[in-house]
C-alpha cells in the first residue's frame, strides 16, 4: 500500500466498500438456518411453536366466523356437499398452520433456486473489485504538499461516501433476514385466516409479502452483477487534468455507481411488490 494519506484513505474505503460486496454476494447464498450459525433460528423456531398453538385457537375462531358469514341458515350447513366444502376447508387450514413452516422453507428454498440460477448463468464468482487506477496513485504521490491540500478535501468527501454507501447496502440485506424471521417466527397467525372465506385474503396477501421478501435476494443478485460490469470498465483516468480534477471526476462518476447499485438494493422490495401485483 501507498505511504500517501490521501492514496491510503482512498484504498481504505474501496476496500471497505469491496468487503461488504463481498458479504452482501455471500449472505445471498445464505439460508436463515445457517445464518449467524443458526442460533438465531432456534430462537425463531421456539416463538413459531408457541404462537403455533394460537393459530390452531384461532383457525378454530376464524372457521366458525366464516361459516356464519357464508351460511344463510343450518339448514344450509347440514347438506352434504356444504359440510364437505367447510370440512375441507377446515382440514386444508389446519394442515397450512401445523405445516406452515416447511411451506415457507419449500417456497424459499425454491426462490434461492432461482437466486443460484441467476448466479451460475452470470458467469460471476463474485463482485469485481473496485480498485483504485495505478495511473491516479502515481499522479497523487506526485503532487507537492501544498498541491495535495485540495486533495484532502476531495478524498475526505468521496471516502465518506463511499462508506456510507457500503454500510447502507450490508444493512439492507441484513435487513432482509430480519424480515424473513420476523415472517417465520408470526406464521401461524396470519395463516389461520384461511380457515375462514371472509378473511381468507389476509393469509393470501402474507404469503405474497413473504414470497416478495425471499425474491428481494434475486434482484439484489442483479444489481450486484450489473455494478460488476460497471466495476470491471472503471471511469476512465483524465492523465492530463489536475490532480485534484482527476481525483474528483473519477470519484464523482464512482460514487453515481455506487448510488444507482444502493438506490436498486433499496428500492428491491418496491420493485419485487410491483411485480408481483401485475
Amino acid at each position: 500500500m501507498s505511504d500517501n494519506w490521501v492514496v491510503q484513505n482512498l484504498q481504505n474505503s474501496l476496500s471497505t466498500w469491496n468487503e461488504k460486496l463481498a458479504e452482501v454476494w455471500q449472505l445471498l447464498t445464505q439460508s436463515p438456518d445457517n445464518f449467524k450459525g443458526g442460533k438465531i433460528w432456534d430462537v425463531i423456531l421456539s416463538i413459531n411453536g408457541a404462537v403455533q398453538a394460537i393459530g390452531l385457537a384461532l383457525l378454530v375462531l376464524f372457521f366458525l366466523a366464516g361459516m356464519v358469514r357464508t351460511s344463510a341458515s343450518l339448514t344450509e350447513v347440514k347438506k352434504p356437499e356444504h359440510a364437505l366444502k367447510l370440512f375441507l376447508r377446515f382440514a386444508i387450514a389446519k394442515a397450512v398452520v401445523t405445516y406452515g413452516l416447511e411451506l415457507m422453507l419449500a417456497l424459499f428454498t425454491i426462490i434461492q433456486g432461482v437466486i443460484s440460477t441467476i448466479m451460475k448463468s452470470s458467469g460471476i464468482g463474485g463482485v469485481n473489485k473496485t480498485v483504485l487506477p495505478q495511473k491516479m496513485i502515481d499522479a497523487i504521490e506526485d503532487c507537492g504538499f501544498f498541491e495535495s491540500i485540495p486533495l484532502w478535501a476531495v478524498t475526505l468527501i468521496g471516502s465518506l461516501f463511499i462508506i456510507v454507501l457500503s454500510f447502507i447496502i450490508i444493512l439492507t440485506v441484513y435487513g432482509r433476514f430480519f424480515k424473513l424471521y420476523m415472517y417465520t417466527a408470526i406464521a401461524p397467525i396470519p395463516l389461520s385466516t384461511f380457515a375462514g372465506q371472509p378473511t381468507e385474503q389476509i393469509g393470501k396477501s402474507f404469503l405474497k409479502s413473504y414470497a416478495a421478501v425471499c425474491l428481494e435476494g434475486a434482484i439484489i443478485v442483479l444489481a450486484c452483477i450489473i455494478f460488476s460490469m460497471f466495476a470491471s470498465s472503471p471511469p476512465v483516468v483524465d492523465a492530463d487534468a489536475a490532480p485534484a480534477a482527476m481525483v474528483w471526476k473519477y470519484i464523482g462518476e464512482l460514487v453515481f455507481n455506487m448510488l444507482v447499485l444502493v438506490g436498486a438494493v433499496k428500492m428491491s422490495d418496491r420493485i419485487v411488490r410491483e411485480m408481483m401485483s401485475l
